[in-house]
C-alpha cells in the first residue's frame, strides 16, 4: 500500500504539530514521497534492536523454509515468487491513497512451508530493483508477509479437514485474515519507531481493509480454478513437510 503526501499532511501532521513536533523534521520524513510504500517498512524507520532481531528471526524462518522445501517444489515456488513480486508492483488508486495485492494467503496455500522462502526472495528482488522497503528492514518485511503466509497455509487446511469448509471459501477466509495479520504486524513494527509513526500505522491498517475482500475473492477464484484443472497443486503441500 502506498500513500500520497497529502494523506500524511491531513491525518498525521496535525497530530504531530499539536504535540509540539515539527512534521517536516520528524521521523515521518521518509514517508513524504510522491508515492510512499507503507506496506514495506523502509530503512531507518525501525529501532536498531528491532531491525536486528527481525533479521535473526527471519533468518531462522528462511532456514526452516529451505529445510522443508523439496526439489520438486522449486518450479511452483518460482511461479509464486514471481506472482508475489508482480502483484506488489501494480498499484490501484483508492481515494487519496493506492493499494496493491499482497498475496501472502495464496502463496501460503499453494507452497506450504516454502511460502516464507518464496516471499523472502520476492522482497529481496523488490528491495534491490525498485527500492521497495530496504535491506536493513528486510527481516521485518519478511516476517510481516511470511508469517501470515504460514498461518494461511495451516488455516486453509484446518478449515477443510476439521470444519468441512469448501476449498474456495476456505481459501477466501485464509487469504483475507492473512492480509489482516500482515497489516497488524506492520502496525506493530511501525509503533516501535516511536509516537511519530502511530498515525502512519493506523493509516496502513485502515487502507488495507478493502484489500481483505479483494484478496479473498482472488484466492478463492484461483483455488477454485486449480481444483478443476490441476488439483494436485493444492494437495502437494499436504505431504510430510507441509504445515
Amino acid at each position: 500500500m502506498a500513500c500520497s503526501p497529502n494523506v500524511l499532511e491531513e491525518l498525521l501532521f496535525p497530530q504531530l504539530a499539536a504535540a509540539g513536533i515539527d512534521p517536516k523534521k520528524s521521523a515521518t520524513a521518509p514517508f513524504r514521497k510522491k508515492r510512499c510504500v507503507i506496506m514495506h517498512v523502509s530503512d531507518g524507520v525501525l529501532p536498531t534492536v528491532v531491525a536486528v532481531g527481525s533479521f535473526v528471526a527471519s533468518g531462522l524462518c528462511v532456514a526452516l523454509s529451505v529445510k522443508k522445501t523439496e526439489g520438486e517444489d522449486l518450479p511452483k515456488i518460482a511461479v509464486m515468487t514471481s506472482a508475489f513480486f508482480v502483484a506488489s508492483l501494480i498499484h490501484v488508486p483508492l481515494g487519496p491513497t493506492s493499494v496493491h495485492l499482497l498475496l501472502p494467503g495464496l502463496v501460503g496455500i499453494l507452497t506450504g512451508w516454502s511460502a516464507f522462502l518464496s516471499i523472502f526472495l520476492g522482497l529481496v528482488l523488490q528491495s534491490l530493483l525498485f527500492q521497495f522497503g530496504g535491506l536493513t528492514a528486510l527481516g521485518a518485511n519478511a516476517l510481516m508477509m511470511g508469517l501470515p503466509a504460514w498461518w494461511a497455509s495451516w488455516s486453509y487446511r484446518f478449515l477443510q479437514r476439521h470444519l468441512g469448509v469448501r476449498a474456495a471459501m476456505a481459501a477466501a477466509l485464509a487469504a483475507a485474515i492473512a492480509v489482516a495479520l500482515a497489516a497488524l504486524i506492520l502496525a506493530g513494527l511501525l509503533a516501535t519507531g516511536g509516537e511519530d509513526f502511530f498515525g502512519v500505522a493506523k493509516i496502513a491498517v485502515v487502507a488495507h481493509t478493502p484489500v481483505l475482500a479483494i484478496e479473498g475473492v482472488v484466492s478463492a477464484g484461483v483455488v477454485s480454478f486449480l481444483q478443476k484443472v490441476k488439483p494436485e497443486l493444492l494437495m502437494a503441500p499436504l505431504g510430510r513437510r507441509s504445515l
